[in-house]
């Protein structure tokens, strides 16, 4: 009786360590090895069980649902950005510490340099990597005509990256980003949008009137929006924002 506790204990942890999340039960790792004898069985018939053993088993338990999940924030705003992108075609992009997932897709088309506070440490044909603290940043004022930065500005001075702490940081940075645009350049901002607040060491929430404010020698072209439900808004208003408590608030600001 002990050893069966003592095996059915250890693959529950198994299955535990190998999921995406850590969400298992004995019922789901049961079917699973039902299924694998299954297989194992269909596969002798074809000659192929050698290949299947169950030392080289690796269960994913959580991903037999009817739709594919995704993050929305994650999804929506790289692809807002790509489009706009195609929209103004520059001959060069510059990237502040937005995903790599962005900078890398992009860069098949139009060369980027992305720059972040823990460089990326990879090369790839039309991507430049390098290193920058987004308050201090490396360019000459109103050098840069094509910017983004994109679920970052938030994060700054909080810690979370191994930033140095500072309550202005996401201010100082926003000032810096507005000093290297050039007259009439575009500067792509997503931040999180809704009932205001600093949620520490995490993020910040801002409210998008106030969030706009900031920018006021600026022209807004474009908001867009994911809102707390996930839906994504294209053209949204700037009200629909202030409803949310964490939505996904995307600017295109052009510099006057």
């Amino acid at each position: 009786m002990k050893d069966s506790i003592k095996f059915l204990a250890r693959h529950i942890l198994q299955a535990l360590r190998w999921s995406y999340k850590p969400v298992a039960s004995a019922i789901v790792y049961k079917r699973f090895a039902q299924e694998f004898r299954q297989f194992q069985q269909m596969a002798d018939k074809e000659y192929l069980s050698p290949n299947v053993k169950w030392k080289e088993r690796y269960p994913i338990l959580n991903e037999k649902t009817e739709i594919t999940s995704f993050e929305p924030h994650y999804i929506f705003h790289p692809a807002w950005a790509a489009r706009i992108l195609k929209l103004t075609h520059p001959k060069k992009h510059i990237d502040i510490s937005s995903s790599l997932s962005f900078v890398t897709l992009v860069s098949a088309f139009i060369p980027v340099d992305f720059y972040d506070y823990r460089p990326a440490k990879f090369s790839l044909s039309g991507l430049q990597c390098g290193k920058s603290d987004l308050t201090k940043l490396p360019f000459e004022t109103e050098s840069v005509s094509s910017l983004s930065c994109m679920h970052v500005i938030e994060h700054i001075g909080l810690g979370r990256y191994g930033d140095a702490l500072d309550p202005l940081g996401d201010l100082k940075a926003i000032k810096e980003l507005q000093r290297v645009v050039t007259l009439g350049g575009n500067l792509l901002m997503v931040v999180p949008v809704g009932r205001a607040r600093i949620q520490f060491n995490a993020h910040r929430v801002y409210d998008p009137d106030n969030f706009l404010k900031l920018f006021h020698n600026w022209m807004l072209v474009d908001f867009s929006l994911v809102d707390d439900e996930g839906k994504y808004w294209e053209q949204a208003s700037v009200a629909q924002a202030k409803e949310l408590s964490y939505g996904c608030g995307c600017f295109w600001l052009q510099k006057q």
